[in-house]
């Protein structure tokens, strides 16, 4: 027995039906019910030539067209590619040279992304920069339609589109759910026909190695189109007692400088709890996994509704702030790897209009990943002063 969907050959993961008589797979039940050696329906999705182009409001930057035309190089060698780009960069833009192509030559397009929050964004991006194209998003609250010119989806709808994509672009393919995960990639794999590009900041050893081995094509981009280098943290080693009490002081200094600020944390109970003692002095909310109103929250921070946000890893990636800076309250966590760190850390400075900022590690130790961060982003910088550390609270 196998599951022409997800790849299941473990006898373990087959149920039978008795009123069938048949077996099915248990271990994609959540995409819908297929029985074993059943093949995979194909959805007939609608193409057609195009003269479309795409529309920035700021053109692209040299860095960024060098990119774009190594892009097209190595699609012209029939290569998947691993675009790998600094947080910031622009790593949407120099891939729609390529929908543009793709979509006149007419071909089907997809970008995938892990986060639903991203998705909206992403569609949102894509409609104003292609408005001559139905740019559609399908992903939890959006499943009226799942046909478009351009299709932005979450890696878990992906199984709605066999065989369908000349070209799929997936980004954060190193972030949770993707990563990792076995099931996603065999869906992901039977949604395209063509082409893979994939987006990442942090790509895993085993992305890098394909590159080396010519399994993959590579283009690298670590400047960001206003030029100015990647904040590089500032770490504060202190008690876990004394790291709110530094987050304080952080917080009055933005505030008093009119800047909004991103505080990261491990858990949702460390959000709902820092959050109801940092209300009493601040405009704050959290927003998490399990926040109900998460586009509301969202919209009114834009808005400077709030001085501050506290967070989980929900918000470590996609989102793009104006002028914000970052505080991660136990960085030492477990749940803030070297990826997680640098997605964070990446929320600083990313509008051309106000290119720095800062990002702090309050922590009681320096991590292996707090120090593979560090290296990370000063690798990416041309020249960085080496990041510092704080004492504080702490005798000498």
């Amino acid at each position: 027995m196998e599951c022409k969907r997800c790849g299941n050959t473990e006898k373990s993961w087959f149920a039978y039906d008795p009123f069938h008589r048949n077996y099915y797979c248990r271990k994609c039940i959540a995409f819908g019910r297929i029985n074993a050696d059943e093949e995979l329906k194909e959805i007939h999705y609608e193409t057609s030539k195009r003269n479309c182009h795409y529309e920035l409001k700021y053109p692209l930057t040299s860095a960024q067209q060098q990119a774009a035309a190594k892009i097209r190089q190595l699609q012209n060698e029939k290569k998947d590619i691993l675009i790998y780009a600094a947080c910031g960069a622009g790593k949407t833009e120099i891939v729609m040279d390529s929908i543009m192509r793709y979509i006149n030559a007419g071909k089907k397009v997809g970008f995938a992304i892990s986060r639903r929050q991203v998705v909206l964004e992403i569609q949102e991006r894509m409609a104003q920069a292609f408005p001559m194209l139905h740019v559609i998003a399908v992903c939890e609250g959006h499943h009226e339609e799942s046909d478009g010119d351009l299709i932005i989806c979450t890696m878990h709808q992906l199984y709605r589109y066999v065989h369908t994509f000349d070209l799929l672009i997936m980004d954060e393919i190193d972030a949770f759910p993707y990563r990792g995960n076995q099931l996603l990639e065999t869906i992901a794999a039977h949604a395209c026909k063509g082409q893979r590009l994939y987006l990442t900041a942090t790509p895993d050893e085993k992305m890098l190695k394909q590159t080396e081995t010519g399994e993959l094509g590579i283009v690298e981009l670590f400047q960001r189109p206003h030029a100015h280098p990647l904040a590089t943290p500032r770490v504060i080693h202190t008690y876990a007692s004394m790291q709110l009490l530094y987050l304080v002081r952080f917080l009055f200094r933005c505030r008093k400088a009119e800047i909004q600020v991103l505080v990261f944390v491990p858990t949702i109970k460390d959000a709902k709890r820092y959050a109801r003692w940092l209300r009493l002095l601040f405009r704050c909310t959290d927003l998490t996994s399990q926040t109900d109103a998460k586009d509301q929250i969202l919209a009114d921070f834009h808005k400077h509704k709030y001085d501050c946000l506290i967070t989980t890893t929900v918000l470590e990636r996609g989102i793009t702030i104006k002028g914000i800076y970052v505080a991660v309250l136990h960085a030492d966590h477990i749940v803030f790897n070297e990826a997680s760190l640098i997605q964070i850390v990446g929320r600083v400075g990313r509008n051309i209009e106000m290119p720095s900022g800062e990002a702090i590690l309050l922590c009681q130790r320096m991590t292996s990943d707090i120090k593979r961060c560090i290296r990370a982003i000063q690798k990416m910088n041309e020249t960085l002063p080496q990041s510092h550390t704080v004492k504080l609270g702490v005798r000498r």
